[in-house]
């Protein structure tokens, strides 16, 4: 039988989102080229001859309807997600496709569980945001350190960057992102500082770092499907003081694959008593690691793979270590210890 292999790419155009329809182009699937600057998706067709575009606005339900017809799914890489992610959604929901995003704001993602669940249930598709870096991938190692245990005292997630150059879009959302965010403590969620400084020891070439905590997806999509205490989430600092510095340039290519040289390890550990598991992937540039991500879990909905249908979090609805394993090594190294 014919099988559907067209994918919507909303915000085809960004830094992430060029990412993406490579990723997906090299997977054999077709994107489809959508997003509300047509100048902008212009050159994204030029680049990529053959391809469909079609300019969508969010606050144009019409244009949403167009930019989704004929698609298995759609992947939203337009940011603020807290702007982009209901109506896109409510778009795929008309058209009874899939949804993915790359969302990392706690806002957004909770919002997308909260009003989406039974709807996206009911028409039986897979809602997925935060299938990204920051969110799915913590998710999917945790769900790999939890192993069989169907219980931990507390999860650990904790990443290390030797720089972060912010994309545009990266700037705006943490403009609208600002105030007090969600922690999970005590078997809740709740809106509270995240957990203070400490020291961590990352694998080489990083070392012991001071990280602070870090309140991104996550925290979210974890407390959702694993039964946990205490969900801690750290970042080490020299990241973060790029960030604040409006000064920061945006990433630049570092050779012919788009990447820049930005490096990361980031580690989960689930701790149950005096026992701990943990799991690390490493590689190279967050927003390029992005697009593996999106894609190898847009691929596995379409194919039929996920374990259920509605709003989900990666690790609740993959084979976590199954997922990081097919990512490994041409997009990143990931270990079990």
């Amino acid at each position: 039988m014919f099988q559907n292999r067209i994918v919507t790419v909303f915000g085809a155009y960004g830094h992430t989102g060029r990412f993406v329809v490579r990723e997906l182009l090299k997977r054999g699937f077709t994107p489809i080229l959508s997003g509300r600057d047509a100048a902008k998706l212009k050159d994204a067709g030029n680049a990529h001859p053959g391809s469909e575009v079609r300019v969508a606005t969010v606050d144009d339900s019409a244009s949403l309807d167009h930019a989704l017809s004929g698609a298995v799914a759609v992947i939203n890489c337009a940011g603020p997600f807290i702007d982009t992610a209901v109506p896109i959604i409510d778009a795929a929901l008309r058209a009874s496709i899939h949804y993915l995003d790359v969302a990392a704001e706690q806002a957004a993602v909770l919002a997308v569980f909260e009003r989406f669940a039974s709807a996206a249930r009911d028409a039986g598709v897979v809602v997925a945001p935060a299938m990204a870096f920051y969110g799915g991938l913590g998710d999917l190692l945790a769900t790999a350190a939890m192993g069989q245990w169907d219980a931990a005292d507390e999860i650990c997630i904790a990443t290390a960057l030797d720089s972060w150059k912010p994309t545009r879009g990266t700037r705006v959302t943490g403009q609208r992102n600002t105030g007090r965010h969600f922690i999970f403590s005590n078997n809740r969620l709740e809106r509270a500082d995240p957990p203070p400084a400490r020291k961590w020891n990352f694998p080489p070439p990083f070392g012991q770092q001071d990280v602070v905590g870090l309140s991104l997806a996550e925290t979210i999509t974890i407390s959702r499907h694993l039964q946990t205490a205490e969900i801690r989430v750290y970042i080490n600092l020299a990241p973060i003081t790029d960030i604040r510095d409006p000064n920061t340039p945006a990433p630049t290519a570092a050779d012919e694959s788009g990447r820049s040289s930005q490096t990361f390890v980031m580690e989960a550990i689930a701790r149950r008593g005096a026992a701990e598991r943990r799991a690390m992937v490493r590689g190279r540039d967050i927003y390029a690691v992005t697009a593996p991500i999106v894609v190898e879990a847009a691929h596995r909905v379409v194919n039929g793979l996920a374990k259920k249908t509605g709003v989900v979090a990666a690790g609740e609805v993959f084979a976590a270590e199954d997922f990081l394993k097919s990512l490994s090594p041409s997009n990143l190294s990931f270990e079990m210890h």
